[in-house]
């Protein structure tokens, strides 16, 4: 297992491209100060003109960053953003990714899980989660059912899926990291059914006990159920409005070091899962804008798009 060092050096050098001369921004806060340091040495070290900056942590998922910090990450060549709420559905980083920068988002990210995953085979990661990204894009319609109870039909036409590479080479390319999925957001107001959340859950950690249950009825979150968990997640919701309850991904993990720690940036890269979530899709080619975006995590789950199975009880079989 490399150090933090270690990974550090691929997250900066590998999946970034970072080049001597480029300007490269760490947007980090208190909870992730040392991954952010460790990046920062990282970039400093390939000879970059290397910026640090740690902000207060945000209220949740999806909230922005301050004005002033939105504007300055349009004048960066690559950032890096190891907070402890994610910057990946915001406004701030689809503008700078408008502006021609090249992003990785870190939300949650420790020093272990940068010291295990940051050292999969990236170059696998990419060829399985281009190819599923391409499998979705093709397709009118997912089914997907679960061992747990979840029967959901989602209508993606028209919709273009995306892989979640970790290689962000190109400019206004944007990554999470550790990376390692396939997603889109299906059409608002279409999806419909029943969604058993019995992995984890974003803002709720690893379900132990009693799975989430949600009935999903014109494309909305509109009833939940089962215990500690299912309270947890309509509190996080309930202030936000309808918005926040919009189904908003799907999505297919494709990194094989990932593993469920509750910790839902990677827990929605493990293999052999699903995840579905609710929120924000606007960054990801939706119409639905809101400061949240929280993902539920599906296991051993059978996925089919028009029918074609792309994942049949946790094992991908395309």
């Amino acid at each position: 297992m490399p150090s933090l060092e270690d990974a550090a050096g691929i997250a900066v050098e590998k999946c970034m491209g970072l080049k001597s001369g480029e300007t490269c921004l760490v947007i980090t806060d208190e909870p992730c100060r040392e991954v952010g340091y460790a990046l920062w040495e990282a970039a400093r070290w390939l000879r970059s003109e290397a910026t640090l900056l740690e902000i207060i942590p945000r209220d949740r998922n999806g909230q922005e960053p301050p004005p002033g910090v939105a504007e300055f990450m349009r004048t960066f060549d690559v950032i890096l953003c190891p907070t402890s709420m994610s910057l990946t559905h915001t406004q701030a980083r689809k503008n700078a990714c408008n502006s021609g920068a090249r992003i990785a988002t870190l939300p949650g990210v420790t020093v272990d899980m940068m010291e295990r995953t940051l050292n999969a085979d990236y170059d696998g990661i990419r060829r399985r989660s281009e190819k599923m990204a391409g499998i979705l894009t093709a397709g009118s319609e997912a089914h997907l059912t679960t061992p747990g109870g979840t029967d959901l039909r989602f209508l993606i036409r028209g919709r273009e899926g995306y892989a979640d590479t970790g290689i962000v080479h190109k400019r206004g390319e944007s990554t999470n990291l550790p990376a390692g999925e396939a997603y889109l957001a299906p059409l608002e107001g279409e999806t419909e059914g029943t969604l058993v959340i019995d992995g984890a859950m974003a803002g709720v950690g690893v379900i132990r006990s009693e799975p989430i249950r949600v009935t999903v009825k014109e494309g909305y979150a509109v009833e939940l159920a089962g215990g500690e968990a299912a309270r947890k997640l309509e509190e996080l919701i309930k202030p936000l409005g309808k918005p926040a309850r919009n189904i908003a991904e799907l999505g297919i993990g494709a990194n094989e070091k990932a593993i469920l720690t509750g910790n839902i940036l990677e827990d929605e890269k493990v293999i052999g899962t699903v995840h579905v979530a609710i929120g924000d899709n606007k960054s990801m080619g939706g119409t639905v804008s809101v400061e949240s975006h929280l993902d539920g995590i599906l296991l051993k789950p059978t996925l089919l798009i028009d029918g074609n199975a792309v994942m049949r009880d946790g094992e991908i079989v395309v």
